[in-house]
């Protein structure tokens, strides 16, 4: 029997679920910590790090759980854990913001570079929602719109890195501000022992996310969801648990650029699992196997991220900010109308 693809009893798969949130929240506070000290000490700042490093590596789990569906043929699970974990993951901004309660997070955590990161995730929303109403054409059997989203990744990644090395435009800055500013490193620690933790941490992140989305998949074979509601619901915020801790940790460090970087620089990565589940599924384009409460799922998950943009640009001092209050009340409306949908 195999024990990793076959479906997995309830209470088992409950105790998997508990274990690895478990290990995801011990392991995840030091991976916040390491990735902030890598920032510093390679120079790449805050938001660069928060985008590829932390990002990358709390994302793993999700990759494999878009790439398992596809493969079996559910295209809705592919695509909804992938977006639904952004609209979640944008949800935490707000749990961050209320953590910390010196000042609004988006005010102190003053960066181009994740609004910039922001305009780049709703294009890259954009382009998987015209492919699902574009002509279903797959050579190779990849559709032209996952082509189109990794190189809008790759691009959008080299400007963010040029906005945030020579922003055009610079946030006011304020007491509440805090500065993307190296901090006072171990000089003893060095570089390569510290990459060797963030490679060890990250493996750990992999596994223990993964028996999350297993673990979260199984249980939900044992009801009568639909592959989209499982998705959003369940699969998704079962495997951005790491992202959750990851940043609410970042704020209790006092790294707010890295913890916001984190979330909008995890979400336009998160959203090339729609990529990587074309390539995967067997069916022909991904795209066209979507039905119309998953293209409510991406135009839900583009306006929560176009609520978080506006609410970087217009920085509102005290308390979660209008943004906040619209956040979480559109995250709760849309999660509503994905359960009756």
């Amino acid at each position: 029997m195999n024990v990793i693809n076959s479906t997995w009893p309830v209470v088992p798969s409950i105790a998997v679920l508990a274990v690895a949130a478990a290990v995801i929240g011990v392991f995840g506070v030091r991976l916040a910590g390491v990735v902030d000290r890598l920032a510093d000490r390679t120079g790449l700042g805050e938001a660069i790090a928060g985008m590829v490093l932390l990002a990358a590596s709390t994302s793993l789990a999700g990759l494999v759980v878009s790439i398992l569906a596809a493969t079996s043929g559910n295209a809705s699970l592919a695509m909804s854990n992938s977006a639904g974990g952004i609209a979640a993951q944008t949800t935490f901004i707000v749990v961050a913001d209320l953590a910390y309660r010196r000042a609004n997070l988006e005010h102190a955590a003053a960066s181009l570079a994740n609004v910039f990161s922001s305009l780049v995730l709703i294009v890259m929303l954009a382009i998987v929602l015209l492919g699902t109403t574009s002509p279903e054409v797959a050579p190779l059997g990849v559709h032209p719109a996952t082509v189109l989203l990794v190189l809008c990744y790759l691009y959008g990644l080299s400007l963010t890195r040029k906005v945030g090395r020579d922003p055009m435009w610079r946030p006011a800055r304020t007491s509440a501000t805090r500065e993307d500013t190296p901090d006072q490193t171990d000089s003893t620690e060095r570089l390569p022992v510290l990459w060797a933790k963030f490679a060890a941490l990250a493996g750990v992140m992999l596994v223990a996310g993964f028996g999350v989305g297993r673990a979260g998949v199984s249980i939900t074979e044992h009801g009568a969801l639909s592959g989209t509601a499982v998705g959003t619901l369940l699969t998704s915020v079962s495997t951005s648990l790491p992202e959750l801790v990851t940043t609410l940790a970042a704020v209790r460090a006092g790294a707010l650029t890295l913890a916001v970087a984190g979330i909008v620089g995890g979400n336009t990565f998160d959203l090339l699992f729609i990529a990587a589940a074309d390539v995967a599924y067997t069916g022909g384009s991904l795209y066209h196997a979507l039905t119309r409460t998953d293209e409510f799922v991406l135009a839900w998950t583009m306006l929560l991220v176009g609520i978080i943009a506006a609410g970087l640009v217009r920085r509102q001092r005290g308390g979660i900010g209008f943004e906040g209050i619209a956040v979480l009340l559109t995250y709760v409306a849309g999660l509503v109308v994905v359960s009756i949908g």
